[in-house]
Formats: C-alpha cells, structure tokens, sequence
C-alpha cells in the first residue's frame, strides 16, 4: 500500500473504528450459528430537510409535496411478514420547521407508512438555550400529532445534524453542549440514531452495537463508553443509542477499499449486495442474536436524492429486502425508530419468539397513528 493510498484512508478516519470492527469479524468466526427463523428489524431513518441548500419557503414545500405523493406509490405492494408496508422515519430538523411540512408528512403517518421524530442542527449552544429550542420544537412538532407520549408528555427519537452529538468535534462546531446526552434525556429523548457517523471524525470506536453510553454524561464525546444491550439488563436514567451497520468494503475505484456505512444515495442505493453486508454486521441486543436489527438512513429531500429514492431506488431495496421473509429461515419487519426501540427494550426485558408483539412495548404510537 503506497503513501498516498495510506493518507486517503486517514482522511476517512479509519483509526478511530476499524480496530473494532476487525475484532468483530474475528468474533464472528467463533459464534456458533442461530438456530431456527431469524428475524430481520429494517428501520428507514431519514436526516429530513426540506430547506437543504435553500431558504426558499415554497421550494421546501414542493419538495415534501413529491414524497406525500411519491412515497406511497413507490412502496406500493410490499408488505413484511406481518402484513405492513415499509416504514419511514422522518428525522425531522427543528430548525426548518413550517406546520404545511408536518402536516404534509402528517399524511405519510395516517397512511400508516412512517413517523416523524427530531433532527437537530445547532451551533454554539449552552444547556440553557438548546433545551428552550427542544422543547420549542417538541411542542411544535406534538400540537401536528406527532410523537409518541409516555404519561401525558412528549417522547422522542433524535438524529444530531452534522453528526456532532455531544460537543464531539474538534474544534467544537455545530453543537457546544459537552452534556447534550443529559439535556435530551431531559427532554424526553429515549433513543439516539445518529451513528454510524464515518468517515466523519465524530464516528465512536463502538460500531454495530446498540449499548448504553456509561460513564460521565457530562463530557464531551460521551458516547465513547458504553455497555453494550443484553438480555436482563434494562436502564431507565439514560437514553439508549441504536447504530446502524458500519464495516468496510471492496470497490473498483482507485482507492479499493471503502466504508459501507448504510448511507442510501442517489448514487450509491440499496442493493442486495449492500443489504448482505448489513445484515452480516449482526447488530442484535446480547442473548437474543436471532432478532437482527438493520437501520439505514439517507437525506431524502434534496432534489437529486428524492428523485433517486422516488423513482426506482426504494423499490430496487424492497425488492431485495424480500429474500429476508421466506417464512423459514427469516421474517422481515418493517419498524418504525420507535418501534425498532420497543423491540430492543423487550428483548432485554426478555422477551422472545416474534418481535411484532413488541413494536409498541413501552411507546405507543404517536396520536397521529393512533
């Protein structure tokens, strides 16, 4: 491997998870095989926005108005193994918010095909001011019927824009809260979903794993440490976080290896080669390996990638994604965030047999479904 190959892969800060994921690998030849039906937990999570590169009001409209009318067409006749269409979370920026964009997506989640929940992008802030904007945007986002309640309040799903959860950058941009993990759980966050973050250099050295960050909340970077989820082991003073598949890949480009991050683009979507790869990261809760969960996410209101996802990319994934629901050897299960969160809490709960008597374990449905 020359010089220049060896500097490209550190500009993909490879250092700071490539060491866990080899000693994954080395696991995985070890672990005996599951015995029996699998099933197969596929979350959609979208980092949402409307206003992407614009702050053009009617052009964030249009854009929402083509997946109010696309998206139910494009998932048209695909159905897992409990009779539900394919499910979409829409992470949904506090920043950009316009009611006509809820209430757009509002009608993607009375048509049971998706939920809303949060997606943040905030630059130096104190504790002060992102709680006000939080519970500014939770209480918007609750008066459209979205979100789910526990005990009369608001509860959410969080994706970090920029990917920058928790202070982690290194020179300190786009958050400013060491101790944001500790503001939104104050705030009703039970779940974060923002990683895998690679090649960013936010990305945690935990990869595939959905686990409890332990340790000193209150610093930066926090989620570096952490237990991962296991049957018989379920906490409730912390959020949980929930990554999706990270590992890398072969290609035919000058640089032969790349990170399979399971980013859907226009450019690069979902096809059954990249879906086996996601599926072999095994990401499950300890003890219950036979549910595998698999969250991809995309940027799905940009032009280039709506069209790409809206005409052909999400039925080529659909389409692949049925392999995994013979009956058999696996069932397939459209999820929700929330209900992908559910799913994991009652497997640690202990929990068994089929996941879809979990999806509303703990959280209900948001008043909007419901």
């Amino acid at each position: 491997m020359n010089a220049r190959m060896l500097g490209a892969l550190r500009e993909k800060n490879l250092h700071l998870w490539v060491g866990g994921w080899a000693r994954q690998v080395a696991r995985g030849i070890t672990q005996p095989p599951v015995s029996g039906t699998r099933h197969l937990l596929f979350a959609f999570c979208d980092h949402y926005e409307p206003l992407w590169r614009t702050d053009d009001i009617d052009r964030g409209d249009r854009r929402v108005q083509v997946w109010q009318e696309r998206y139910p067409v494009e998932v048209d006749g695909f159905l897992d193994a409990d009779g539900r269409p394919p499910q979409h979370s829409f992470f949904f920026p506090g920043e950009q918010y316009r009611p006509e964009y809820l209430d757009r997506l509002g009608r993607i989640a009375k048509a049971g095909l998706g939920e809303v929940e949060v997606h943040l992008h905030h630059d130096g802030d104190t504790r002060e001011t992102l709680t006000r904007d939080l519970e500014k945007f939770i209480g918007q986002y609750a008066e459209h019927g979205h979100l789910t309640r526990l005990g009369g309040k608001p509860r959410y799903a969080f994706i970090h824009g920029n990917w920058c959860l928790a202070n982690s950058r290194g020179d300190r941009r786009y958050c400013g809260v060491d101790d944001e993990m500790r503001v939104l759980f104050d705030t009703g966050c039970y779940a974060d979903f923002t990683f895998p973050s690679a090649p960013d250099e936010t990305q945690p050295g935990i990869i595939n794993r959905i686990y409890w960050p332990t340790g000193d909340l209150g610093r930066a970077r926090a989620y570096e440490h952490g237990e991962r989820a296991r049957v018989g082991d379920y906490r409730l003073d912390r959020l949980l976080i929930i990554e999706g598949p990270l590992s890398l890949r072969l290609r035919r480009h000058k640089l032969p290896i790349g990170i399979e991050n399971a980013n859907i683009t226009a450019h690069d979507p979902g096809t059954a080669a990249r879906l086996r790869a996601w599926v072999s990261q095994n990401i499950h809760v300890a003890g219950r390996p036979e549910w595998v969960f698999v969250k991809v996410h995309t940027h799905g209101a940009p032009d280039d990638q709506a069209a790409g996802l809206l005409h052909g990319g999400m039925r080529q994934l659909h389409e692949a994604l049925r392999r995994y629901n013979d009956g058999v050897r696996w069932k397939l299960h459209y999820v929700s965030a929330r209900e992908m969160y559910n799913i994991a809490i009652a497997a640690m709960q202990g929990a068994f047999g089929d996941p879809n008597a979990y999806r509303n374990h703990v959280l209900p449905p948001p008043p909007i479904r419901a």
